[in-house]
């Protein structure tokens, strides 16, 4: 599983905050983790990274190896979709969340090489605004704010 970790100082004294009020964190972490998971899944319907930048196109022999959208194998059907061969990558994501963190990644490794790209594939964001530096796009940041203000806010 990927982890995202956020080394962000204003998320931090968010959760420092939040802490501080309520020493249990897991109401906060399950809706990031759930919400992160949804807005991963819809990049995949919208083909898009995560700061809104479609990705890239495939290339003409991979094009060639997928199975038209239907086409059923001995894999399963195909989707004809980028980085939707049969599904299984989509199918692997999932989250997770205790008292203190939220966990949202894949269950195949190779997801990690479409979020990173590799010499031979390019990169088609999925978690990352910024992989090398582990950051989340902007409005994937206000949303974590956003929630952890909101449950600051609860009596």
């Amino acid at each position: 599983m990927l982890t995202i970790t956020i080394n962000d100082r204003h998320v931090r004294d968010y959760l420092e905050a939040l802490y501080g009020r309520t020493k249990d964190f897991s109401p906060a972490m399950a809706d990031i983790g759930q919400e992160l998971e949804s807005r991963v899944r819809a990049r995949f319907e919208t083909e898009t990274d995560p700061s809104g930048h479609p990705w890239a196109r495939w290339a003409p022999s991979t094009a060639a190896s997928y199975p038209r959208s239907g086409t059923k194998s001995k894999y399963g059907a195909g989707h004809g979709r980028i980085l939707e061969r049969y599904g299984d990558m989509l199918k692997s994501l999932n989250w997770q969340s205790d008292a203190t963190s939220a966990q949202v990644g894949f269950g195949v490794r190779y997801a990690e090489y479409h979020e990173h790209g590799t010499s031979r594939m390019p990169r088609r964001g999925l978690l990352y605004a910024d992989p090398v530096a582990k950051t989340l796009a902007p409005d994937d940041i206000q949303y974590v704010l956003d929630v952890i203000n909101q449950h600051l806010m609860q009596p």
